[in-house]
């Protein structure tokens, strides 16, 4: 039977998502082998739909919990996968060595197992870091888009149709939320770049994620109720319908680096984090940065009322999101 790699990350969407260039230059180091990913369900289970590794299993599961607790699993399948595996690579903090030794006892050949978040790292940007700790180099990898199965390119397009939304004019999303609110434009900036939009000629249209609610409502607000709002959708779906658009704009979140994946020309607003350690990564991303931020920590970040970081240009984000309606790396641009 073919060699394997397995790979083990805790990390959440937008972390993982951080991790596929990575991934990518797994494979072609170690071309032939099988790859199976162990990390949150959604995510593992999307990334293994795009081809980019040959089965998942939950981080979460029993098995996966007692490798990060220094044990050996009592999973036939895992133990099998451990037993041919050429190398095993653990993204995450392992001080004891603990991991690696119950990596190591499953039958990994080699093994690595280091936190992308060490302080010994000498790569700045989160993507880097991943490939530094499996000693890659940035320029191993390609940027090109992730590789959407056709069957989840075609739901998207018969969900665009069902929806009402127009094929015959160019559309831009906007994302309004992220993982944390201190990360986020006011609505009223992201108002005027809506009606900016639209006055260039797009169908613009808010994307409201589980945590997004208060962001959404208050934009709607800021527009008098007048909002095309997408909502509910599954992962698979959200990458589907992220392929089908001209240009995305969002902050520091996952969604953003999903749809930097997707090939979707990605306008990418950022404050109080770095870009230089947090900017998505793909063919097509352009980030809006105007003024560093000058806070010293997140706590002081969550206590700056006034976030002149995030104090964004309309007019600039607006040229942002048409120059990267060029990009023509969207399998949606003809």
């Amino acid at each position: 039977m073919a060699r394997t790699i397995v790979m083990l990350h805790p990390g959440g969407f937008g972390d993982l998502l951080l991790a596929v260039p990575a991934i990518r230059a797994l494979r072609q180091r170690f071309p032939g082998r099988e790859v199976m990913l162990c990390a949150h369900e959604q995510t593992a289970e999307f990334l293994k739909a795009c081809g980019l590794v040959d089965r998942w299993m939950s981080v979460q599961a029993s098995a996966c919990s007692a490798l990060f607790g220094g044990s050996m699993p009592e999973d036939a399948v895992l133990n099998e996968w451990l037993g041919r595996c050429e190398v095993a690579v653990g993204w995450t903090g392992d001080d004891d060595g603990a991991m690696a030794s119950a990596l190591k006892q499953c039958g990994a050949a080699a093994v690595i197992v280091r936190s992308p978040f060490a302080s010994t790292l000498a790569s700045v940007h989160q993507s880097d870091r991943f490939l530094e700790i499996m000693g890659g180099q940035p320029d191993e990898v390609s940027m090109a888009p992730l590789s959407l199965p056709e069957q989840l390119r075609v739901e998207a397009e018969a969900r665009l149709v069902e929806w009402g939304i127009a094929r015959n004019r160019p559309l831009a999303i906007i994302h309004p939320g992220s993982g944390s609110r201190h990360k986020c434009v006011k609505p009223a900036i992201l108002h005027e770049v809506l009606k900016g939009l639209r006055e260039q000629g797009l169908e613009a249209l808010i994307l409201e994620g589980p945590a997004d609610h208060g962001m959404v409502e208050q934009l709607r607000i800021q527009g008098g109720g007048s909002l095309r709002v997408l909502q509910g959708l599954s992962l698979r779906l959200l990458a589907g319908v992220l392929s089908q658009f001209d240009v995305f704009l969002g902050h520091d979140s996952g969604v953003s680096h999903l749809a930097a994946l997707m090939g979707t020309p990605t306008v990418a607003l950022f404050g109080p984090t770095d870009p230089a350690r947090w900017a998505p990564r793909g063919p097509a991303v352009t980030v809006i940065r105007e003024n560093a931020c000058g806070c010293t920590s997140w706590e002081a970040v969550r206590n700056c009322s006034a976030k002149p970081c995030l104090d964004l240009s309309p007019q600039a984000i607006l040229a942002a999101c048409r120059s990267a309606r060029t990009a023509t790396v969207n399998p949606r641009i003809r």
